[in-house]
């Protein structure tokens, strides 16, 4: 039936063109006759005789033209448009690899061009949603397995005091990082999604470091980490200072995390009229080149060897911080050397 309704609906349109082309090539004939023949004087009779002729070769120029204007229009507009629909139907549907091709059409182009870069960037964002479902899902997994496994233990009636604080402890452990994983995926999440307005505010930037600092005493007391500071004092900035919070924590975290017992972790803070420089270092392992472009890569731990006293996500929402809030952080590494991340702050 859609067959017959579309045939029809061929037939009809070809017939219109048909009359406008004959209607436009019958008025152009006869007056370029009129006005090519007002020189002459012909016999009415041959005028006659030719009149057939004339009106036969109208209809075939007729034709000619509509069936021209037809393969053009089929070539030019319906065929890029079909395809145009097709992809988008089949981006619709989830599929995000499709790419088409403009073939030199000029009218289309533009939107061609426009399709291709949406689908690139949904394919990415697609990889992307993928990549992090399957990392929160193997970040879950592993805590689970842990509180799982000790409780199962901590079920046996001849368990003895000490494997009994042993395995309670573990328990509360990987519950903690459980925590901290779903704490950081909600506001990875928010911050992401722009749930999360920075609000600036002037405040000391020596002052808050060292309150991020000693945070970490019974880590660096009990790993014996020297710790050196150069804090330029009265360094107000104007910024989000919950936000900057998180920074400092989570670049504290990782630089006591890398960093062997004995070693130094150092924190300094430079100013000039414009910004405020805070540059944190340790005397870790160091980051290889081939793991340093990933580092800021959700779910990425380069050191496995570490990879229990985090989740991947630390140093994701320092740079996505520092996005938002016009800020900027680079590192720079040397294995078996050491680590400095340095954070660029608007003042």
């Amino acid at each position: 039936m859609k067959h017959k309704r579309g045939l029809g609906h061929e037939l009809w349109t070809f017939g219109i063109a048909f009359i406008i082309f004959f209607l436009l090539c019958a008025f152009i004939v006869t007056c370029s006759f009129l006005l090519f023949f007002s020189w002459f004087d012909l016999p009415e009779d041959q005028i006659r005789a030719s009149a057939p002729i004339t009106f036969t070769n109208t209809l075939l120029l007729t034709f000619i033209f509509v069936l021209l204007d037809r393969i053009r229009r089929n070539k030019t507009v319906e065929q890029p448009v079909n395809e145009i629909q097709s992809a988008l139907k089949k981006i619709t549907a989830g599929d995000f690899s499709v790419r088409l091709d403009d073939k030199g059409n000029y009218l289309y182009s533009g939107i061609i061009n426009s399709i291709n870069r949406m689908t690139e960037e949904l394919s990415g964002v697609e990889t992307l949603r993928t990549d992090f479902i399957s990392n929160v899902s193997h970040e879950l997994k592993t805590p689970l397995a842990v509180i799982r496994n000790y409780g199962t233990l901590l079920q046996k009636p001849d368990l003895s005091d000490e494997k009994r604080v042993e395995y309670a402890t573990a328990i509360t452990e990987a519950s903690g990082r459980l925590s901290d994983l779903i704490t950081n995926i909600l506001k990875l999440n928010r911050l992401e999604n722009q749930q999360i307005y920075p609000v600036s505010e002037p405040f000391d930037l020596g002052e808050q470091l060292c309150e991020c600092l000693l945070q970490f005493e019974s880590v660096w007391e009990k790993n014996n980490i020297q710790i050196e500071s150069n804090l330029t004092p009265d360094t107000i900035v104007h910024a989000d200072k919950e936000l900057l919070s998180l920074v400092w924590n989570n670049l504290l975290s990782n630089a006591f995390k890398f960093t062997d017992p004995g070693g130094t972790v150092t924190v300094t803070v430079t100013q000039d009229d414009k910004y405020a420089l805070v540059a944190v270092r340790d005397t870790g392992c160091g980051i290889s080149p081939e793991v340093g472009p990933h580092i800021f890569e959700k779910f990425y731990q380069g050191d496995t060897s570490h990879a229990t006293a985090g989740n991947g996500l630390g140093l994701a929402l320092v740079k996505r911080i520092m996005d938002i809030t016009n800020g900027t952080v680079s590192v720079s590494s040397t294995p078996n050397v050491g680590t400095v991340f340095t954070v660029k702050i608007q003042r």
